[in-house]
């Protein structure tokens, strides 16, 4: 039997945790109780994809059954509402609004002392904002396993896809130091359970836990990791935001808190973490080790990310809070709960980007059909020839911009906005493609499966800032066959659908010469599988399967991208082409049995609509 021992607090004032936001969630009417019996593998996930992609993100689940001691909680994010109550705003513009009032008035010219003695306020607010460290046991060490009591198997950790390699860790906060520095992180990184006591480390080459990990390997020494599970949920945004290299995670969670975090001793390692989390997992990584081949996963881009060699995770210690709840994430085909955590960075991170990385820039968009680093609409001031390309070209080189695929650089009068469509419709006629499409290569992100070479492919800017007041007349001349479709007049536009490997290239000029098209700017080939789907999912298929450089060709004044699946070689594709995230048949059926009983609306698994683009039974294609 596992044996917990139970540790004294020292400090027993409640601190903010994730019992009080889910009891705010409650409150506020965006959470739904399920106490029917439900599994972590599959079911957990195919409830919390049909709320999801309910209209408006639908509302937190909080699953009470699921044959662990512990509660599961998910979509805690997925909503405006629900995000700005995570964050503690009335809403995202808020904290916006806050973050570009600080650095308005710290980097604002101080002409005397009474301007310097004004600084002493915003400083000593900073100042409040710094973790602080504490003596004694935290409400996260309420109940300890050690050594051979270690069990994973306690926890209800989610198996989120048919095809994923096993369990995943979706929501940890996994805190390094760097042994050369002293600097702490704290990062987001999926760990895949491989039995009860080891997990995988999905530390990308670009991320800071991989910097951290190389650091030790160098050294020859054991790397201490300390995991973390809920608590304020402040914490677990901050942990997925971009920020530089030094700057502390919980920092930022303090400005987003207004409160300093109160920080406590791990119990087997030197590494210090928020008092009021509801589970800890201690362990090390030993950079000496044999990686083990972790994976698949299906992944946030809406397709598996496949396998690759990544380091283990050894369990020292598990703790956690009495009354812990189990909080996880789930991804996929969007939209999904990361839609609304990218609209937080959107609002958070835009004025430290016009100080730090990129002053022209006056705001940002992430569509969702971009899945937060594909697509990119940035909106300048422009003053120069060139400032657009200037942009594109610094954002691809800062931070985690560099992983951006598609820009778009606007320069909108005030009043107008990037998020509006029929504003975007309107710049079409701007754009000359021989002029203002910038197509380059560089680093892209390791989950991108278009590139030819793993986190290396192409980039495409479009410079829409050219006005031109006089709308071009567009059309075309005969009937257009069942192969193509027509956006010509609200994008200038066709999608020509073809599944074979013919040349993307020789079948684009056959068409835009057989037609005689006027205003085209774009010819987009997708397979005849993808034709049912709407706008928006057709641009997330652009936008997740055509490389910026391998898939893309000019023609008389006309830019044409494949997004084709490359599967077998189309456009002398190499590497494995991944499937899509689907759900079975079987766990659907489940799921509605379990709607039923629960006497809850039983929603049409989000999955039936992309079965026609699920091929074959394997993770890749």
């Amino acid at each position: 039997m596992i044996k917990f021992r139970a540790c004294k607090l020292k400090v027993v004032k409640m601190y903010s945790n994730l019992k009080a936001y889910i009891d705010t969630l409650e409150k506020e009417g965006e959470l739904i109780r399920i106490s029917e019996m439900v599994s972590s593998s599959l079911q957990i996930a195919e409830l919390t994809d049909r709320e999801c992609k309910s209209a408006g993100g639908g509302k937190a689940i909080l699953f009470e059954n699921n044959g662990s001691p512990f509660p599961v909680i998910t979509n805690m994010y997925g909503s405006d509402r629900r995000i700005a109550l995570a964050l503690k705003s009335n809403n995202l513009s808020e904290l916006g609004e806050r973050i570009t009032k600080l650095f308005a008035t710290v980097t604002a010219p101080k002409k005397g002392l009474l301007d310097k003695l004004k600084m002493l306020s915003p400083l000593s607010e900073v100042a409040g904002w710094m973790p602080k460290k504490v003596r004694g046991y935290g409400e996260c060490q309420q109940m300890v396993m050690l050594g051979d009591d270690v069990d994973l198997s306690l926890l209800p950790i989610l198996k989120c896809a048919p095809l994923d390699g096993g369990r995943f860790i979706t929501l940890p906060m996994v805190n390094t130091i760097c042994p050369k520095s002293g600097i702490a992180n704290s990062g987001m990184y999926r760990m895949q359970v491989l039995d009860d006591k080891t997990t995988a480390m999905h530390w990308h080459c670009h991320k800071t836990g991989e910097r951290h990990y190389s650091a030790y390997k160098e050294l020859g020494e054991l790397m201490p990791v300390t995991v973390c599970l809920g608590g304020d949920p402040a914490y677990t945004y901050s942990a997925t935001a971009p920020l530089p290299d030094g700057i502390d995670e919980y920092m930022l969670a303090g400005f987003i808190r207004k409160k300093g975090v109160k920080m406590v001793r791990s119990i087997t390692n030197n590494i210090y973490i928020p008092n009021d989390c509801d589970f800890v997992i201690e362990g090390y990584v030993d950079p000496s080790e044999e990686k083990f081949y972790e994976g698949p996963f299906g992944d946030h881009t809406g397709y598996y990310s496949l396998e690759d060699y990544y380091p283990k995770f050894h369990v020292t210690c598990i703790t956690h809070r009495r009354d812990a709840i189990y909080p996880a994430t789930i991804v996929g085909v969007p939209p999904m709960e990361d839609v609304y955590i990218a609209k937080a960075t959107e609002s958070i991170f835009i004025a430290p980007i016009k100080l730090v990385m990129q002053p022209d820039i006056n705001d940002m968009w992430l569509p969702e059909e971009g899945v937060a680093h594909n697509l990119a609409i940035l909106n300048i001031d422009k003053t120069y020839i060139g400032q657009p390309q200037k942009v594109a070209a610094s954002m691809w080189g800062a931070g985690q911009m560099m992983f951006n695929k598609f820009s778009i650089i606007t320069a909108l009068p005030s009043g107008k906005s990037i998020r509006d469509i029929e504003v975007l419709k309107s710049l079409v006629d701007n754009i000359d493609i021989e002029r203002d499409v910038t197509i380059m290569r560089g680093t892209l992100d390791v989950l991108d499966h278009t590139a030819s070479v793993m986190g290396y492919g192409g980039k495409l800017s479009i410079d829409t800032t050219n006005q031109n007041n006089n709308r071009e007349v567009r059309g075309f001349s005969g009937t257009l066959t069942d192969d193509i479709e027509s956006y010509l007049e609200s994008w200038g536009a066709i999608i020509l659908y073809a599944d074979d490997i013919v040349s993307f290239k020789d079948r684009a000029v056959e068409v835009i010469d057989s037609y005689n098209f006027k205003g085209l700017k774009f010819v987009v080939l997708l397979n005849h599988d993808s034709r049912y789907l709407n706008i928006s999912e057709k641009l997330w298929l652009l936008c997740s399967n055509c490389d910026a450089y391998r898939d893309t060709y000019i023609y008389n004044g006309t830019l044409v991208l494949d997004a084709r699946v490359k599967a077998g070689g189309v456009n002398g594709f190499e590497r494995r082409w991944p499937n899509i995230v689907v759900m079975d048949e079987a766990t659907i059926k489940e799921v509605d049995d379990i709607l039923f009983r629960s006497n809850l609306e039983v929603k049409e698994s989000p999955s039936k609509r992309y079965m026609p683009l699920f091929r074959g039974e394997n993770v890749d294609i």
